[in-house]
């Protein structure tokens, strides 16, 4: 199979994607949505002439964040399809697939059988094409994600906001229109070939523009988008970042102020405060393995009103358990806005502890790396040691976890501690175990 995407491609892949839904019994209509790329409104087009010739229907709703998406698919009862290769470069693209209500298709749900339908080749029967219609869906979007916050009484607001030349350039002007705000708009131009930064908040370097934006407009928060606005990243007054954690804690404790003795979602890579701070109110810590498919199967499996992950995708059970960078902000500044006290001192009691970011080690062999820091950590008095995603150990007043990606030669590592000299120990230790001459990379601070 190629390694590149094409029309041709997509349109095998709307014509697999129908074949899959008529076996599932899934509704007989399809929403599809793009985002700013070159590329995705060909694709998305091929797409969904597939779809059509397999006698589905397909409602078109045009530029779109992926929570947009999401939300049609939520709102509507329909599957969907997002064009989308959220905060990637610009030569990439990819599509995004969801069944009816918003529910992800992972590779044992779905996606191995799509992929298998691609190969194969599915019959094509043009007697019987679907009809395509187009509708706009971003102000009913604005409409229920306000619905979820109560921001109608919040104190007027002064809000940086980097779209990246992303999506939330679309939606963001939408939504905060209705806001007791000033919008301060970094990049908000449509360009999927990002001529300021990467429109990848995950990547330190590309919140300089933010940081320093927030700083000279003297601005109460800043806010920043990926590609296709379902991750969220905050700047605090001083500039400085927040860490998804931080916010994760808060976005539960206000969860579970509206619903007592709730479920709380948590990756396993998450703070530790994130788990102290909902049992501090009274909710139930739940942990997950990374990765969105994992966390929405868990959240319908426990009925958990929300989830947090560290890469800044936050899940709302009200929102159809799918993710939206849109809401997590809304929260954020909802707690901002009900008090008269900055960011950084309404944050401090969410951040508890040090962590290093997430560091990458290119090595030739991941499990014989994880098996030699497993041997030396393992023997350690009362330490704790999982497999749940990779390896977790867990001291007294630290852990760190190694994870291997799944497309690369590269062993993750994160470690969080008490102080941030004991942090930098143990992150050094193992990182001396497994690099040997290895060129690190850390990808979050």
């Amino acid at each position: 199979m190629d390694v590149e995407i094409t029309a041709d491609f997509c349109f095998a892949t709307g014509v697999a994607f129908a074949r899959f839904l008529q076996n599932e019994r899934e509704p007989g209509t399809v929403v599809i949505g793009e985002d700013m790329r070159p590329s995705s409104p060909v694709f998305a087009d091929a797409f969904s002439a597939g779809v059509t010739s397999q006698g589905l229907n397909v409602i078109r709703i045009g530029l779109a964040s992926t929570d947009l998406l999401y939300f049609a698919a939520g709102k509507l009862n329909f599957p969907g399809a997002m064009f989308t290769a959220s905060h990637n470069p610009a030569e990439y693209n990819g599509i995004k697939l969801c069944l009816s209500g918003a529910r992800p298709i992972g590779k044992e749900s779905g996606l191995l059988s799509i992929e298998r339908y691609v190969a194969e080749g599915s019959p094509i029967d043009f007697r019987s094409v679907g009809n395509e219609r187009d509708e706009d869906m971003l102000s009913a979007y604005v409409d229920h994600l306000l619905s979820l916050v109560d921001l109608s009484e919040i104190r007027p607001l002064k809000i940086v906001i980097d779209a990246g030349n992303g999506m939330a350039g679309h939606t963001a002007p939408a939504l905060f229109a209705r806001l007791n705000c000033e919008v301060i708009p970094l990049f908000f131009e449509l360009d999927g070939t990002f001529p300021n930064h990467e429109a990848n908040p995950i990547d330190a370097k590309n919140l300089k523009d933010l940081q320093k934006a927030v700083k000279k407009h003297r601005a109460d928060i800043g806010l920043a988008f990926d590609g296709d606005a379902d991750r969220c990243f905050l700047v605090d007054e001083n500039g400085e970042l927040v860490n998804p954690s931080t916010l994760t804690a808060l976005i539960a404790a206000r969860e579970l102020a509206k619903n007592p003795g709730a479920s709380i979602i948590y990756n396993l890579i998450s703070s530790r405060a994130v788990v102290e701070i909902v049992e501090e109110n009274g909710g139930k810590a739940i942990r997950s393995r990374v990765g969105h498919s994992y966390i929405k199967k868990l959240m319908a499996e426990t009925g958990a009103v929300f989830g947090g992950e560290h890469s800044g995708h936050f899940y709302f059970k009200d929102f159809w358990r799918a993710d939206s960078g849109a809401l997590a902000a809304l929260h954020a500044i909802a707690a901002l806005g009900e008090v008269s006290a900055p960011l950084s001192k309404i944050l401090k009691p969410y951040a508890r502890y040090t962590a290093s970011g997430e560091i990458n080690s290119t090595v030739s062999d991941a499990q014989a790396a994880m098996n030699q820091v497993e041997k030396i950590y393992g023997k350690k008095e009362g330490v704790e040691v999982d497999h749940l995603d990779g390896l977790t150990i867990n001291g007294d007043t630290w852990w760190f976890n190694l994870r291997a990606s799944n497309t690369e030669p590269l062993l993750r590592l994160n470690v969080e501690a008490s102080t941030e000299a004991s942090m930098k120990k143990v992150r050094d230790d193992v990182l001396n175990t497994i690099r040997g001459d290895l060129d690190i990379l850390v990808l979050i601070p």
